[in-house]
This record gives structure tokens, sequence and C-alpha cells, in this order.
């Protein structure tokens, strides 16, 4: 892949363009280019870093300038059905509690006491 037209900083073997990281030596024709949103993520740089050609002065120094021009994007949030399956899912992971003693109650050979009635006088 041609790189991409706005180009933002140049080095030896990287370019931070419009695109994201892109490779100059278009003989690799863009199979090891990153896009922008991608260059956050984890495994996403190690495959590069493993090949042999690579220059990883000039791959650290176009990495620095290229989280410069994408930021981080932000965490997913959970919307609030999954933050309630999560939420029930570790609480049924759990282990089972104890359920508390049933108290029991008698009231064999006691009379009941009924309170008295009571009424307004006029």
């Amino acid at each position: 892949m041609a790189l991409h037209r706005d180009i933002y900083w140049l080095g030896r073997q990287w370019a931070v363009t419009g695109f994201g990281l892109q490779a100059i030596d278009q003989r690799l024709k863009g199979a090891f280019d990153v896009e922008g949103a991608k260059l956050w993520e984890d495994g996403t740089l190690d495959q590069l870093r493993a090949q042999p050609w690579l220059n990883a002065a000039d791959l650290d120094k176009a990495l620095t300038a290229a989280r410069k021009r994408y930021p981080e994007p932000p965490r997913k949030v959970l919307s609030p059905v999954e933050a309630t399956l999560r939420l029930s899912e570790s609480i049924l992971s759990q282990p089972a509690r104890l359920s508390p003693q049933v108290l029991k109650l008698s009231a064999e050979g006691q009379l009941a006491k009924f309170s008295p009635q009571w009424r307004i006088r006029r």
C-alpha cells in the first residue's frame, strides 16, 4: 500500500501518516502497516519486532511520534445490562455461604394475652 498523503513524521524505515504507522519500503506492500487505532493494542507490534530487517530504534521513535498523534482511545464502558450480568456471574461463582439459622417460635402451654379494647368516650 502506498504511503498516505498526510505524512507527519518520517524516519529511515517508518513513517507516521494519516493512516497510522506505515513502513516506507513499498516492496512490503503494506503488510506491516499499523492502523492508528491499533497502536495501543498490546500484541500488535510483537510481530514487527520479530522481523530480522527491523531497525528497532527507528520503530521506537516512530511509535512515540505516532502515539502522540493518535491518543489512546477511551476504554469501553459497559452498559448497565452487561455490568449487571458480570456482577451476577461473580456472585454466582463465589462459594455458597451458610444460611442463617431459622428461628423456632413456640407457644405451647402458654395462653395468649389479649389487650383490652379501648373506646373513645364522648
